[in-house]
């Protein structure tokens, strides 16, 4: 009877993960279907910015913008660099966290005295664990990306390049290339480069002639680039967001399907116990009746 009470307490234990792990699984899907929809909604603004500040710079080479500064009469070995770390704030998400991790313990390994501002509990807590200083962390902003927040660390970053305290910016995040395959990424975001702003002529037939910038292409450039970069972070922000979200719905998922296997199999084990139990007591009341049939 003692074996009997444990299974059947096994089989409640089981049952309450069982229902944890699917209720996480819903929060984390519901998290998801709501970052991407905010993405969604603001990827036709930046788009547009992008598209302007392509206009501009294909059309005037007169154009010059600080943030494209690439600074070259610095040596390599003389360049500061400042990366941005995004993880989460909780655990139970598979690899995510790892694998963002490993990627910036590379590129971090690849300079002597970097610059590191962390997003996420879990990405300071790894730090500090590995006594590497940081330089700054942007709290409550992993599990709430928002466009406030990408500003303010925008902002900052802007600020450290115009001020020559930084001579590069990386943000290292992941990025949901598709639902099964998350992918840890590093990219530049300051300064910005030419190259990355590509032009092409737009399919809408209404473009035949060249847009005029009022006071000028100059000036148009000094407000669009920060809020290209700001618009930048926000989408690494939402991404390692989703991304998360993806894994641990993955991971609950797992979770779950492992739970209702080993519920069958306790409750294939309690069935066996208990019938063993029955068949032992039918075994001993026979037993007794046969012992005082013979007295």
């Amino acid at each position: 009877m003692a074996e009997i009470k444990e299974i059947r307490e096994h089989i409640k234990s089981v049952g309450e993960t069982l229902k944890i792990t699917n209720a996480m699984y819903l929060i984390s899907s519901s998290s998801l279907r709501q970052a991407k929809k905010r993405l969604d909604q603001s990827r036709p603004y930046f788009e547009r910015i992008k598209f302007t500040i392509s206009d501009i710079l294909h059309h005037s080479s007169r154009v010059h913008h600080e943030y494209f500064d690439q600074r070259q009469e610095r040596k390599p070995e003389e360049r500061t660099i400042g990366y941005i770390v995004v993880t989460g704030d909780k655990g139970l998400a598979g690899a995510y966290n790892h694998n963002v991790l490993k990627l910036a313990e590379k590129y971090l390994g690849q300079k002597s005295d970097p610059i590191l501002y962390v997003i996420g509990q879990t990405g300071r807590a790894w730090f500090e664990s590995q006594g590497l200083p940081m330089d700054g962390e942007f709290d409550y902003t992993a599990q709430n990306p928002n466009m406030t927040r990408a500003r303010e660390i925008g902002e900052l970053f802007l600020e450290l390049f115009r001020q020559g305290k930084l001579d590069e910016v990386w943000i290292i995040y992941t990025r949901m290339v598709n639902p099964l395959l998350m992918e840890p990424t590093a990219t530049k975001l300051l300064p910005l480069h030419r190259d990355l702003f590509p032009w092409q002529r737009p399919e809408d037939e209404r473009y035949t002639e060249r847009v005029r910038y009022i006071p000028s292409e100059q000036a148009v450039m000094e407000r669009l680039v920060p809020s290209y970069l700001k618009g930048m972070i926000f989408g690494a922000l939402v991404e390692s967001f989703c991304s998360e979200q993806n894994c641990r719905m993955m991971a609950m998922s797992a979770s779950s399907d492992n739970a209702r296997k080993m519920l069958q199999e306790l409750n294939l084990t309690y069935n066996r116990a208990r019938q063993a139990a029955i068949t032992q007591e039918i075994t001993e009341v026979t037993g007794g009746a046969a012992a005082g049939e013979g007295s």
